[in-house]
């Protein structure tokens, strides 16, 4: 079993014909590749032959390109492009900072830096291999001079930290401080060295806030990145006593240390930009990389507000990590401009050298309001953003324990292993084990794939299941639209208003304010929707307002959680809003599609029960031609339709009154739960085997517009459509629904 060596990712998820997609390609050991189209067909075990999943598109991309190794390098920090601390080196200069430390055992981490480490010329203030403060400065013969504290610092403690350097003594000294009202009884450290030396100055190097520079090439390359909190970084251009360094902390800066001051960076502006803002005279400003996690408690942080844009001035911390990805920013490799006719659907650029095989997806859509039919699939791409490399999995062995049965790594789970750099999913934690809050699209993504089986499942999960539905569209010969939550999020409702019908994925998890306010407003104007998935509607998320593909989530107060939001650190930093659970916002998933999360487990799925809804008029088309008792006893997913995780209704959370259950889940093992949410105090019966409450319910109702819902309540539904070649109660079920759906005749009032 071999890595990956051909991967590769676009810069679109989701495009209309017309439009331009660029794909970004790397190659290990590979000289040529044959690049084409293909349109996505099939999920997984839907074909006897793999290759059936596709079908080949000509475009004027097809041909043979030159494979070349594409690096990621990860990592967050600051830039600022135009200043230098140099400037009046006759004088020397001082630099200081709040840090807030989360892994001082790393080798060296810069704070502040203008360093260029292939020259060997420059400073960097850095917490040494140790974890303490140290001064760097180059010499013009390329060794370096360190002066250091020789006291670590002690991790998730703030921190004042500051050096000077002065040109005609060339003595530095150093301050690390905790700051007052520490409970940690670590005394300040101060050191002091003559040096004797003037710093070479490094040519054509920006200033760097978390890291130093590899080299002075573009595009910037960081290396000693930093884990933790930065806080008010100053720099002035002469040496500055300690009593000077304090009051260079004030808001307002004293008019005798004003002429000194080069910088006075304020990370409590513009929390919802990648830019920082100078407060000083020069204006300074500059950009932040790879994204690190705004809207942060700072040193200040009093507890008594919770919400970043009510107090900014206590959120002026950012925290970096050495692992924080944005974007990979790769060489794009080929284009494509989408064909006129192409049809929207699901494709894929195939890339092939030998039997080696990549492919990367994106979403063919319309040119808005110019529909080709009735039907649109609405890929959920946010959640598919949200599990983006997820790693939770491979990493714990305790996902054995939750699942039932032994994890099983794939070529794709052992190249994720072997590069971290890739980044993370919303599921992970980075190095220093705070919780990943941003995801972006704009790298490789080794699990959107076509034939994915997650590797703690072993189940196809989010786009692979998700194919099941595609499959089952084609095999029955429906004519589809596709769009994506992108295109949801930015549009709202103009992105279904032109379906009569809508159909999810199996698993539309995240979901932002304008998302959810669009299906509300399209069920609310008579569209039909059809959630065939279970667990949706479940978490808040924020997309950034002006960096393009990516998602942010903050996992507040309750909720199924690998990780939880720091005290103080639920609301978004794009946009301002609360994060965590719809349920806790006052918009349960109930409200909006009629079931809510009520469990899950990752062992074996299970089957349906026929219900007493199941008999009543309003629901005779749905069961026509059937009258089995038990539905989905089969499936690809687990062995079962009902499965994974599971949606019920609850009048009290928002299921309309005139809801008809039609089936009900049954027989599912131990190994399934409740979610937190669902639990208010320690109990021994919270598995499916002993609480009514876990289980999946099959429910329809009509809107008060001549429109109507149908939800699953289930993420394995997708899997069993296609059992029997397509014949099935459970793919009769729901041709029958999308039949009457289809059927411009309103569904009479639920009022009458």
């Amino acid at each position: 079993m071999t890595t990956p060596r051909i991967i590769g990712y676009a810069d679109q998820i989701g495009a209309a014909p017309g439009d331009r997609l660029r794909f970004m390609v790397s190659c290990e050991g590979i000289d040529r590749y044959r690049a084409d189209i293909v349109r996505i067909v099939a999920g997984v075990g839907q074909t006897k032959d793999p290759a059936d999943q596709y079908r080949t598109v000509e475009t004027t991309v097809d041909g043979l390109y030159p494979g070349r190794f594409q690096p990621i390098h990860s990592g967050s920090f600051a830039v600022v492009e135009n200043c230098d601390v140099f400037a009046s080196s006759n004088r020397g200069f001082s630099v200081q900072a709040l840090i807030w430390p989360t892994l001082s055992s790393r080798a060296c981490q810069a704070l502040l830096s203008q360093w260029c480490d292939e020259e060997r010329a420059g400073f960097a203030l850095v917490l040494d291999g140790q974890g303490a403060l140290a001064l760097m400065l180059g010499r013009a013969d390329g060794s370096v001079e360190v002066v250091s504290t020789g006291v670590p610092v002690v991790e998730r403690v703030w921190h004042f930290v500051g050096a000077s350097f002065e040109t005609a003594s060339g003595e530095v000294n150093l301050y690390q401080e905790p700051l007052a009202g520490s409970a940690h009884i670590t005394p300040a450290s101060v050191a002091k060295s003559a040096t004797g030396l003037l710093p070479a100055r490094p040519a054509a190097v920006p200033l760097l806030i978390a890291a130093a520079c590899r080299n002075n090439s573009r595009p910037l390359v960081g290396l000693w990145h930093f884990n933790g909190k930065i806080e008010a970084p100053r720099i002035a251009g002469r040496a500055l006593t300690r009593s000077e360094m304090e009051a260079l902390r004030a808001p307002n800066v004293p008019s005798s240390l004003a002429p000194e001051l080069i910088a006075a960076w304020d990370f409590s502006e513009d929390i919802e930009t990648d830019r920082i803002r100078d407060r000083s005279p020069n204006r300074l400003d500059g950009r932040l990389v790879n994204l690190p996690a705004r809207a942060m408690t700072g040193h200040n942080w009093t507890g008594t507000e919770m919400n970043w844009s009510h107090a900014r001035d206590q959120y002026g911390a950012i925290h970096f990590h050495e692992d924080d990805l944005y974007d990979a920013a790769w060489e794009p490799d080929f284009t494509l401009t989408l064909p006129r006719e192409l049809r929207s659907g699901v494709y894929a650029a195939r890339l092939q050298a030998g039997d080696e095989a990549e492919h990367i997806p994106f979403f063919v859509t319309r040119p808005r309001g110019e529909p080709s039919t009735d039907l649109v699939f609405l890929a959920p791409t946010a959640s598919y953003m949200a599990y983006a490399n997820e790693r939770a999995g491979i990493d714990a062995a305790s996902t054995e324990v939750l699942t039932g049965h032994l994890t099983a790594l794939s070529p794709r789970d052992l190249w994720l292993n072997a590069h971290r750099e890739a980044g993370y999913s919303l599921y992970d934690r980075h190095a220093d084990s705070s919780g990943v809050c941003y995801s972006s699209r704009l790298r490789p993504i080794m699990n959107l794939r076509c034939d994915h089986i997650q590797s703690w499942s072993q189940f196809p999960w989010q786009f692979s299941a998700d194919m099941h539905i595609i499959g089952w569209l084609e095999a029955a010969g429906h004519r589809y639209d596709v769009t994506t939550d992108e295109e949801l999020h930015r549009h709202g409702l103009a992105a279904l208003a032109p379906y009569r019908v809508v159909i999810t994925g199996t698993h539309p998890e995240y979901y932002s304010t304008a998302m959810w306010d669009a299906v509300r407003a399209y069920l609310g104007e008579g569209g039909r929707l059809i959630y065939l998935g279970g667990n949706g509607f479940y978490w808040r998320i924020a997309y950034h307002r002006q960096l393009p593909g990516v998602i942010e989530l903050r996992r507040a107060e309750d909720g199924i959680r690998d990780w939880t939001a720091e005290p103080g650190e639920y609301y978004h930093s794009f946009n301002g809003e609360y994060g965590g659970l719809w349920r806790r916002l006052g918009r349960p998933p109930q409200l909006l599609v009629g079931v809510g999360m009520a469990g899950q487990g990752f062992d074996v799925c299970s089957y349906f029960r026929r219900q007493a809804g199941a008999d009543d008029p309003r629901a005779a088309f749905i069961f026509k031609g059937i009258e089995d008792e038990i539905i989905g006893d089969f499936g690809l997913i687990g062995g079962g339709a009902a499965g994974i995780e599971l949606d019920r209704y609850d009048l009290g959370l928002g299921t309309p009154s005139h809801a008809l259950v039609l089936a009900r889940s049954e027989a599912h093992t131990q190994m399934y739960f409740p979610g937190p949410e669902e639990v208010d105090n320690v109990m021994s019966n919270l598995d499916a085997a002993q609480n009514p409450l876990v289980r999946a319910d099959m429910i329809f109702f009509e809107t008060g517009s001549g429109g109507a819902v149908f939800s699953t309540g289930s993420i394995a539904w997708s899997g069993s459509l296609s059992h029997n070649n397509f014949d099935n109660n459970v793919a009769r079920i729901t041709a029958n629904l999308l039949q009457r759906f289809r059927d411009p005749a309103p569904f009479p009032s639920p009022c009458g």
